[in-house]
């Protein structure tokens, strides 16, 4: 890996003081060149050459077309994927100057970035690696993820959490950014896909914050014909059965709040039994994620299990898998 660059997603340079130093002036942006660094700034406008233009304070900078995206053999850079970074931050390097009606422009490369970071990083990644990511945007399938440098990775809505959820919003917002895991990395298609849900804990470890006879907050996560399942934290399910008038008279909706009651805690069988008190909506955000691996000490695993030692029933990710 180059010493110089570190392969981030966009958006985690641009405070950075080094950053700010290195975009301040022209000398220092010169100095950048020389040195072949990675900046980031804000595209503020794409004119009608789908050319991006990045406010880099001391002077404008554009990044041409043909140099705003590293694309796969055989894919060609599509119009919306420039026009979609207006307003947003983006890497380059600078690779030159050019004075235009009196002024001195920069002219970027985001392509000649991202190419660098696919070569001395996303190459070098394998399956179990926990590395940092920021959400682009949401589809009902999963969530795109910026893996490095705009590098896009998909998070399957599968992946997310273990407690089920009807789309990624649920969990996620466009620029969050998350940790996560390398699930999968096909060699031959240049391909990766990741995963969140191995690093929001175990059953064990979040079945312990709670305790029986509590009353607790919750979400409404699926209506099934002999109870509803309340999501209690984003790996942690418990089911409340549906027995009485009043619990009939409830508004059943998935993705409503809910209070409950805690019946028992079963941790054989990865059950926990719930009465359903009340339910209501527009008090609960989507559920804040508590990470039970810190990615700044852990950086890689091999394997991790879900259910508890004594469970007949192993829910578990072996990190061995990869295309060739």
């Amino acid at each position: 890996m180059s010493p110089i660059n570190s392969y981030k997603p966009e958006g985690m340079l641009i405070t950075q003081p080094e950053n700010r130093e290195l975009t301040a002036t022209p000398a220092a942006l010169e100095r950048a060149m020389q040195q072949g660094r990675i900046l980031e700034g804000i595209a503020h406008l794409c004119d009608s050459r789908f050319a991006l233009h990045v406010d880099l304070g001391c002077m404008e900078g554009i990044i041409p077309r043909e140099e705003a995206l590293w694309c796969r053999a055989g894919e060609e850079i599509k119009d919306i994927a420039v026009i979609t970074r207006v307003g947003k931050a983006v890497c380059f390097k600078v690779v030159g100057f050019s004075r235009e009606g009196g002024r001195t422009c920069a002219i970027l490369s985001r392509r000649a970035a991202q190419r660098e970071c696919a070569a001395n990083y996303i190459s070098s990644l394998r399956t179990g690696d926990i590395i940092p990511a920021r959400v682009t945007h949401l589809e009902p399938f999963g969530a795109f993820v910026d893996i490095g440098c705009g590098i896009s990775s998909l998070l399957s809505v599968d992946c997310i959490s273990v407690s089920r959820i009807s789309h990624p919003r649920d969990r996620f917002s466009g620029g969050d950014f998350i940790p996560v895991v390398i699930k999968q990395i096909d060699r031959e298609q240049n391909r990766i896909f990741v995963s969140h849900r191995e690093l929001l804990g175990t059953w064990e470890e979040n079945a312990c914050r709670f305790a029986v006879g509590q009353t607790v907050a919750g979400v409404l996560r699926s209506i099934e014909s002999y109870g509803v399942f309340v999501e209690l934290a984003p790996n942690l399910a418990g089911l409340a059965e549906l027995r009485d008038n009043r619990t009939s008279s409830l508004d059943l909706t998935v993705g409503r709040s809910a209070a409950v009651y805690i019946k028992s805690i079963i941790p054989e069988r990865m059950k926990i039994k719930l009465v359903l008190i009340d339910t209501y909506s527009g008090l609960r955000t989507p559920a804040q994620n508590r990470y039970y691996i810190d990615p700044d000490v852990t950086t890689h695993i091999d394997r991790w299990r879900y259910s508890p030692a004594n469970a007949p029933k192993v829910i578990e990710t072996v990190f061995t898998a990869e295309s060739a």
